[in-house]
């Protein structure tokens, strides 16, 4: 199922954030009857995907907490990713933390141990890819790990557009649809 990429030296990534930037955020999303997908991500994933690797990066407190287990995590993800392959969308690899905050874990965005892993197996040029999210810490990720970054305003971002200034966090874009963040690395992309 090998995808045509142009010719270039390394590859260059998305790294997708989940819960509110691929799908509806229902606090603690698990159960395949709650699965949505927002408005704009498979015509935005279509756009992009002869261009660039795709990765899912999320934070998964909710099994820390108790709520879910990791099977049950695992069905739910894998229902997205197949749901995307049908669209001919592949999604390379899934990394998600299972740990609260409290665990003060390495793998929490956003610490940067999962852009470590995903440069060192795909061979990625993190410094022409970019990071989607709609939580200041995924923005703060793709920052500390020296990609691109795009703020969605969906999911929970309309809540914490006011804590990126607090927080002194500045997103590459901020974009209110993931299509419309899909145009943008779309326009940057062919500029180089």
């Amino acid at each position: 199922m090998g995808r045509k990429f142009r010719t270039m030296s390394k590859k260059k990534a998305i790294l997708l954030d989940r819960d509110g930037t691929l799908i509806e955020d229902k606090n603690y999303a698990y159960k395949i009857e709650d699965f949505k997908l927002l408005p704009g991500v498979i015509e935005g994933l279509q756009l992009l995907q002869n261009e660039l690797l795709f990765f899912i990066v999320t934070n998964q407190s909710g099994i820390g907490r108790g709520y879910y287990t990791v099977e049950d995590f695992h069905k739910f993800n894998n229902h997205l990713v197949e749901t995307l392959k049908e669209q001919n969308i592949e999604i390379i690899k899934t990394y998600f933390c299972p740990h609260l905050k409290e665990d003060k874990c390495d793998c929490r965005k956003p610490k940067t141990k999962f852009i470590g892993e995903i440069i060192k197996e795909f061979d990625v040029d993190i410094k022409r890819s970019w990071m989607i999210g709609d939580h200041p810490s995924d923005i703060q990720f793709g920052i500390n790990g020296g990609c691109n970054t795009i703020f969605l305003t969906t999911g929970h971002g309309d809540k914490h557009i006011d804590d990126l200034k607090s927080l002194g966090i500045k997103p590459t874009c901020i974009y209110h649809d993931f299509y419309s963040a899909a145009e943008k690395i779309y326009e940057d992309l062919q500029k180089k």
